[in-house]
């Protein structure tokens, strides 16, 4: 971006709601996923599984297929539609070893010479202790490296929810689209609340003031062109959403075909490099903020017997210097 975006008034009651439709449309249990649409843009497409590591994450699906004939390759996250689907993907939420299945297949893609397509649709990766242990965090950065310097033309579609790292992981590209109703966001906005207020109940507050709504990543740069969506929102009609989703992936890629491997590359981390504005925003909750009582502070401050001091640093962690002091003294 050239110019930095900040936001200094408090997003306002239209905005919220706003936003939050948005939210609520991306997260809706019938939107179409990532092997609803397949069949609507691409032909003869296989999907293959495993990290040849540990195991196959259904969260992320993958294979290469033909679109008007020329071959890609098709990296994406996969929700379920109901409560038994959800549970067998995992909520679309991946495990390292699908992250590691997508740099399998992106691999080959670059290996091969053929384009990839990636489509977003996520809360996030599972932040659960096998999953840690596993090396969720390591998976998530050796994605987004092994992104940065593929060779081959890398177009991100955002279906539904883009959320956090989970997101990031398979969303580095040359061009990025996002279907109207989707969201992309660094964190779900009940964790915004949760950490920002204490509570999950600014959820639309924190929705509207990360400026997560296709609009507002486009105007900040993050995405580069909106797909629209059919009637009241892409769950209306799949098979139209999967039409206007093949045309611009077919322009996108159209545009980059041009380009030679030292541009493509250049463009796409100078794309990365833009990335830095970030926003200023006077968004107030409805809940008084929680503070120590007068008479702590009050102590804290003159140290008067029965109020707890916070402890220095050297006395949670003493240096070397200060154990030699000690022993000089003695």
């Amino acid at each position: 971006m050239n110019e930095t975006s900040v936001r200094t008034d408090a997003p306002g009651p239209e905005a919220i709601e706003v936003a939050w439709r948005h939210v609520q449309l991306a997260r809706h249990p019938q939107r179409p996923r990532t092997l609803d649409l397949i069949p609507h843009i691409f032909t003869g497409f296989f999907e293959l599984h495993g990290d040849r590591a540990f195991g196959d994450d259904p969260a992320i699906v993958g294979g290469p297929a033909l679109l008007e004939g020329r071959p890609v390759m098709i990296v994406g996250h996969q929700k379920g539609s109901d409560t038994d689907s959800n549970i067998a993907r995992n909520f679309g939420s991946p495990y390292p070893e699908g992250f590691r299945k997508a740099q399998r297949l992106m691999r080959l893609a670059d290996k091969l010479g053929v384009p990839i397509v990636t489509f977003l649709d996520t809360a996030g990766a599972f932040p659960g202790p096998a999953a840690e242990e596993r090396g969720q965090a390591e998976a998530i950065a050796s994605s987004i490296k092994l992104m940065t310097g593929l060779q081959v033309p890398i177009v991100v579609v955002v279906l539904g929810e883009g959320g956090s790292g989970g997101a990031l992981a398979i969303g580095v590209g040359d061009v990025v689209l996002a279907l109207e109703n989707s969201v992309y966001s660094v964190i779900s906005p009940e964790g915004a609340s949760s950490i920002l207020w204490r509570s999950r109940d600014e959820s639309r507050v924190a929705a509207a003031a990360m400026r997560m709504t296709a609009d507002d990543q486009l105007e900040l740069g993050v995405v580069d062109a909106i797909i629209p969506e059919p009637g009241e929102g892409a769950h209306t009609d799949p098979a139209a959403t999967g039409r206007a989703i093949r045309q611009a992936i077919l322009g996108a890629l159209r545009e980059l075909s041009g380009r030679d491997t030292a541009e493509l590359l250049g463009r796409r981390y100078a794309r990365l490099r833009g990335m830095g504005a970030y926003l200023e925003t006077g968004a107030a909750s409805s809940r008084l903020p929680e503070a120590p009582s007068l008479r702590h502070r009050i102590g804290r401050i003159l140290r008067l017997p029965g109020v707890p001091r916070r402890p220095r640093w050297s006395e949670i962690w003493p240096s070397a210097d200060d154990d030699a002091e000690t022993e000089r003294g003695a």
